[in-house]
């Protein structure tokens, strides 16, 4: 699971209200290579969630983000780069997304976030 698919899930159980962000608990990280594009980290920029997404890049052991960042960034070629390797080759293969309300852990396996909930969740 890519950190760009983390910073769009949230934990839906009835009764949570800050379902979002997830935190990360990760047994296993990959790497993998992606062609950078810098046309589409530009636009994804402005859907990005910067906190989460920060928060999300320690939880898998990537710390070369800056707390804060904004529009004007985006043309420095050190910043992309930082930010294209965090949204796009980082991938947690075997971990947790854990509620942030309700502490109930989302298996990831295989890269696969199960955000399935139990009947008494729904």
């Amino acid at each position: 699971m890519r950190l760009l698919t983390h910073n769009m899930l949230s934990s839906n159980i009835r009764g949570v209200v800050n379902g979002f962000p997830l935190r990360i608990e990760a047994e296993k990280v990959l790497e993998k290579n992606v062609e950078m594009n810098s046309d589409f980290l530009k636009k994804m920029f402005e859907k990005i969630e910067w906190k989460a997404f920060v928060e999300a890049s320690r939880g898998m052991g990537y710390t070369e983000l800056p707390e804060e960042a904004d529009s004007s960034m985006l043309d420095s070629d050190e910043f992309l780069s930082r930010f294209h390797h965090a949204l796009l080759e980082l991938h947690l293969e075997e971990g947790a997304l854990v509620c942030p309300e309700t502490g109930r852990r989302f298996p990831v396996r295989k890269g696969i976030p199960n955000m399935l909930l139990h009947e008494d969740e729904v």
